[in-house]
């Protein structure tokens, strides 16, 4: 039964390239399941010992996309669900097109992003040896609610005899610890980029062992950083693979006396590119191999992509908008071009799955203050919903209102209005995918 239906399946996946390629990441495994939910489990030598799980609120996506690169530039044959199909249907899609007629992976390693709250499932169904947690953070609250919900259920797929690699910077997922015997860490240390510790940016969750108040030192990202527990021992240690001299003017950083560039100079992608770092020395990659790798990296579906509108350039961050991390990583961007800009912000309404939602409280844990000072010389806030809420923000961290312009709507003539208003030529716009491809679609057509 399995032959035939991994024959239909690789029908289906040849007929979704030649009808709707985009289509490709996740309905042929979705289509098969459905006639045989066990169905991955036939596919012949998978080495459980060589399947990765990477999981976590942040960085899932840009660090399988980092790991398979390094081990595939290495000379292994990967097998990845690179393009962020992380439920089971879009990892069992990857398996359908790399296996064999007779269902055999020809691969060396398997690395897959798996989304945290469908964990428990696919470990169900592939075992994996190797779980990487990124981090656990406030995300998706309409779906994950608080993050303690989401830290039960994958503790439920923890078990001795695996590998874990934890951010040792980051207390709920180095507290796994205590449930695995094999545990790798990494880490980043104190850089240009980290923020002391304050009343405003400091964590709200208690110790994930004992319950009490952690402090931070210093946060690298948001509530990622050096801790300690004020009542028990639980802290970020001295660990091997941590990444210091971090220098994102020139985009290096070191490991053990070794230089590596970092192809994305944001901070949060520093934690990816020491993962990176860690799981390629443990399977016996050099240094030098990791070095030609990163060179050599680009992300797929990079989140910055620019459009040329009149005399501007309107360079667009893609966010995914449901949780503060990747919103503080787009305003870094931007505070990092000291040039003179137009800074627009558009939050708009959530449309993943019912209900939809629209919320600001995300940009209440994000840090404005290097945006503030990095020559903003007018601000565009638009939404159909929160445009007022948002100008709000921006109001609390003392922006002047005279530099503000609010849109009660998300009308792409009138956000170019706007544009035009101003006579500057540096653009900056985050807001969801959306709006942006309206945008484009509109610029197009003026051509």
């Amino acid at each position: 039964m399995f032959y035939i239906e991994l024959f239909l399946a690789k029908c289906i996946v040849f007929l979704i390239k030649i009808i709707d390629k985009n289509r490709g990441t996740d309905l042929p495994g979705k289509l098969i399941l459905k006639l045989d939910k066990s169905f991955p489990k036939h596919f012949k030598n998978i080495n459980y010992d060589n399947v990765y799980f990477i999981t976590g609120t942040n960085g899932k996506s840009s660090t399988t996309n980092l790991v398979h690169h390094v081990l595939s530039s290495s000379g292994k044959n990967v097998v990845s669900n690179l393009e962020g199909a992380n439920l089971i249907a879009g990892i069992t899609t990857s398996l359908i097109k790399n296996s064999s007629l007779s269902g055999k992976m020809r691969a060396d390693y398997f690395v897959f992003e798996v989304d945290e709250r469908s964990l428990q499932g696919v470990y169900n169904i592939l075992p994996a040896k190797n779980l990487i947690i990124t981090n656990l953070q406030k995300d998706q609250v309409h779906r994950n609610a608080d993050p303690d919900f989401i830290y039960r259920k994958i503790k439920n797929v923890v078990k001795k005899d695996m590998h874990l690699y934890l951010n040792n910077e980051e207390p709920r997922s180095k507290s796994f610890e205590e449930f695995c015997d094999n545990v790798t860490y990494y880490g980043v240390k104190k850089n240009t980029r980290s923020v002391k510790n304050n009343d405003r940016l400091d964590v709200t969750m208690p110790c994930p062992k004992c319950n009490h108040k952690i402090e931070f030192e210093y946060f690298n990202v948001n509530n990622v950083g050096k801790f300690k527990c004020t009542n028990c021992d639980f802290k970020s240690d001295d660990i091997e693979y941590i990444m210091y001299d971090i220098d994102f003017e020139n985009a290096v950083f070191k490991y053990d006396d070794t230089t590596f560039n970092m192809p994305y100079n944001v901070p949060f992608m520093v934690y990816n590119y020491a993962l990176s770092i860690a799981l390629a020395i443990d399977i016996g990659i050099s240094k030098e191999e990791i070095q030609l790798a990163f060179n050599s990296f680009i992300n797929i579906g990079g989140r910055i992509e620019t459009v040329r509108y009149k005399d501007k350039e309107i360079k667009y961050i893609r966010i995914k908008q449901e949780n503060p991390e990747t919103l503080q990583s787009a305003l870094d961007v931007v505070s990092n071009d000291k040039e003179e800009k137009t800074f627009i912000l558009g939050l708009c309404i959530i449309k993943d799955e019912p209900p939809h939602y629209t919320n600001t409280f995300y940009a209440y844990d994000c840090n404005f203050t290097p945006l503030v000072n990095s020559n903003v010389k007018k601000y565009i806030c638009f939404s159909k919903y929160v445009s007022y809420d948002t100008a709000n923000r921006l109001i609390y961290e003392n922006v002047d209102m005279d530099k503000i312009d609010i849109i009660n709507g998300d009308d792409v003539k009138e956000i170019l209005a706007k544009v035009d208003e101003t006579d500057c030529k540096n653009v900056y716009l985050i807001t969801w995918l959306e709006t942006f491809i309206n945008i484009k679609k509109y610029v197009n057509e003026m051509r």
